[in-house]
């Protein structure tokens, strides 16, 4: 086996700055970075409620049955308790299906924004099993190949409408995998930089209080202040402040300061302050008299409920000396939550003062674009299929934009073999002695993504979609900004509206997008070489699910350009027949590529009489979709797309694939599905069009899943086609 490069793990390390051990760790960020890469739904902190503990271990932390964990400094009066939460919304299984997907319940059960459920749909998660390992699994999405002409699509927000794919096909095969019910379930997530000043991560608004009260521990750890300090990271904040409520009744502070995100009043929406303009005091925990006993910083005053969240019972009384401080957060319990380190430097300053201890923020640190991964030798064996797929799927390169594909699959192939590059940069493997071939394969390069159009003058990117993809998969999500020097963390915008129920994510997958890449103007973005033309896509990482299923973005066409590599080096250099491999551009803008192709094989009387245009087989194997067609089923071999929207095979050209299958005990199925294929560009010239697919879940999301057997099963068949049709 040989093995390929891992490219994805680094570029993000990369980008979030992480150390390699926490005990290392020492600057603010880097704590909000661990903190926040930490999953720890309410009610299953216990992980991160343990890591915390050993950070703080030199220090004598007390560690209580909820996991709230809380360490003392000093003696005497006043007592202060400064708390903040640990905890996150996430989900918990509720229910194991007969066909293995999961079931869930949202925690905490009420009080979220309308659309979260919805914006959890085609994102990768992570599950914790009975024995505390993660396992990564996939919300199942709806397609925008399926759903026209459906009348009535399920409702994206309705957790009825919500299912987990785990990989698994039994309830029994979920079990083995330690997976059961009350197993949580929070995002997958990897914090990034943006710009000179942000930082971006799923539950980030989380877990800034936490980083801080981990910064003055260490401080007070050498050096406490006046009277008694104690410092707790508290658990069930979302779950009726359980844990902070039991702290309160443990401590009995003089004083309280609550580190934390601001929450709306019922019926309303949280006044947005503006990053970068300092720490907030949220009005409904201000004690006026708050400058006499916190100090006299500036802050600034909004509008928020109690982060005291009412649970059963009479509430804790607080103290008369109750303050609630937090920071700006944008687009608020989303992936794409973004803060800003010059507020929270201007917190922990505040912080530090009350507390008796001294802070200088540091000089913020221009943002550096992480260089893309290094061309990997050409190979000189035969690679594992699944090395193929991983090399193909975490490289980058959207439509118009697709050099980094093209050399990836110029590396796969053998050394053997001689590749030409045509004018609309079609990569082309010819075999036998140049004369009109036999048959013509064709798998496409490009993915989903964007394209820069313009830079507004507040710094925020205009963008040119590239391909077809549900806005509710991408807005509000981290995004990677593909310059000339190296990748920039970035997050594509959501609308201010987007946390109320008026707001409803557009369906027209071709409405332009916007991006965040951190800069106030036009002139900063640019100072980050940020430039008009660049691409723009959404972080990917191949995850490997139960028995032998694969997810991520851009199997839509990377297994088919997987298949015809694999299928190259099974011809061997010896192979004589006239056929010819292409992997074809911008196939997601309307089959340009082929259609060059095509065109250029008309001029020079060598149009194929059959082309082979590899692609998806886009699957309604899922809970949310119709069964009526497109039922092709993962792990039950490769697909014949006899009819889609853009071409009908011949029934007697898909008999023949069948009886070629059958012969060399290939599984294959057959059907009917949507989508186009680039064979469509060749049939006006004579050519039979007879498309190839595999079955693929949640096509043109974050979350596409693949059988691995399918994806061998299609290179089988490839090869024998090439041999025998």
């Amino acid at each position: 086996m040989h093995a390929l490069p891992i490219r994805f793990v680094s570029l993000l390390i990369a980008l979030a700055g992480i150390n390699h051990a926490v005990a290392q760790v020492r600057s603010t960020t880097d704590d909000l970075t661990w903190l926040t890469n930490t999953a720890a739904v309410s009610g299953y902190e216990s992980a991160l409620s343990a890591r915390i503990a050993d950070v703080l271990k030199d220090m004598r932390p007390q560690r209580d049955a909820m996991g709230n964990v809380s360490v003392t400094f000093g003696s005497g009066s006043p007592h202060r308790l400064i708390a903040a939460p640990i905890d996150e919304p996430g989900y918990v299984v509720s229910h194991i299906e007969p066909d293995g997907y999961l079931r869930v319940q949202r925690l905490p059960q009420a009080g979220m924004p309308p659309h979260y459920n919805e914006m959890q749909n085609a994102q990768q998660m992570l599950v914790t099993t009975s024995n505390g390992t993660s396992l990564p699994v996939v919300v199942a999405a709806l397609s925008i190949h399926l759903t026209p002409g459906r009348a009535n699509v399920p409702d994206p927000d309705d957790i009825d409408n919500m299912y987990v794919d785990i990989g698994a096909k039994s309830s029994a095969d979920v079990l083995r995998s330690g997976v059961e019910v009350l197993s949580p379930l929070a995002a997958d997530r990897t914090v990034m930089r943006v710009g000179p000043h942000d930082w971006v991560g799923t539950a980030i608004g989380d877990r800034f209080g936490a980083a801080l009260l981990l910064q003055l521990a260490r401080a007070l750890a050498a050096k406490p202040g006046t009277g008694t300090t104690t410092i707790a990271f508290v658990t069930q904040q979302y779950a009726g402040s359980r844990g902070l409520t039991r702290v309160l009744q443990t401590t009995q502070p003089d004083e309280l300061i609550y580190v934390g995100r601001g929450r709306p009043e019922p019926k309303s929406v949280l006044t947005p302050a503006i990053l970068g303009s300092g720490a907030i005091a949220f009005t409904s925990n201000v004690d006026a008299t708050a400058s006499n006993w916190f100090g006299s910083a500036p802050l600034q005053h909004t509008g928020a409920a109690s982060f005291l969240i009412k649970g059963y019972g009479p509430a804790f009384p607080l103290p008369a000396h109750t303050l609630h401080l937090g920071l700006p957060l944008q687009y608020p319990l989303t992936a794409g939550e973004m803060l800003d380190e010059r507020d929270l430097y201007a917190l922990q300053t505040d912080l530090f003062r009350y507390a008796g201890a001294s802070f200088s923020a540091p000089p913020s640190m221009a943002p550096t674009a992480t260089a893309y991964p290094q061309a990997a030798a050409k190979l000189s064996v035969k690679p594992e299929i699944g090395a193929v797929l991983k090399t193909l799927t975490e490289t980058y390169g959207v439509s118009e934009v697709e050099r980094m594909p093209r050399e990836a699959v110029e590396r796969l192939l053998p050394p053997w073999v001689k590749t030409e590059t045509d004018a609309a940069g079609n990569l082309i493997v010819r075999f036998g002695k140049g004369e009109k071939p036999a048959a013509v394969f064709m798998a496409h390069t490009d993915e989903l993504g964007f394209r820069i159009k313009s830079i507004s003058a507040d710094g925020t990117l205009e963008l040119d979609n590239k391909g077809g993809g549900s806005p509710a998969f991408f807005w509000g999500h981290p995004a990677l900004v593909h310059t000339s020097a190296g990748m920039l963390g970035a997050v594509v915008t959501l609308p201010d509206s987007f946390d109320t129920s008026q707001f409803h994510f557009p369906s027209d997958f071709r409405i332009a997008a916007k991006l965040n890449v951190g800069a106030s103007s036009s002139a900063e973005a640019a100072s980050l070489g940020i430039k008009v033309g660049d691409f723009v896509t959404i972080p990917k990482r191949l995850r490997t699910l139960q028995d032998g299923r694969v997810s991520v973005r851009s199997l839509d066409d990377r297994v088919g350009c997987t298949a015809m590599i694999e299928a190259v080096w099974a011809l061997g250099k010896d192979f004589n027949r006239d056929v010819t491999f292409v992997w074809s551009t911008q196939e997601e803008l309307g089959l340009l590529g082929a259609t060059a192709f095509a065109g250029k094989a008309n001029e020079t009387k060598k149009v194929p009489e059959t082309v082979f245009a590899i692609d998806t087989f886009v699957s309604s194997d899922t809970p949310l979709e119709s069964h009526r067609f497109a039922d092709g089923k993962l792990g039950e071999g490769f697909v014949i797309r006899a009819i889609d929207n853009s071409n009908i095979v011949p029934l007697s050209a898909v008999q023949r694939v069948r009886i070629i299958a059958g012969k060399h005990s290939i599984p294959v199925q057959y059907g009917v599905t949507g989508g186009g294929n680039d064979g469509a560009a060749f049939v006006r010239y004579g050519t039979t069009d007879v498309a190839l697919s595999w079955p693929l879940r949640y096509a043109h999301s974050p979350a596409e899943v693949v059988d691995m057997r399918d994806v061998v099963a299609l290179t089988d068949i490839v090869t024998a086609l090439a041999k025998e049709w």
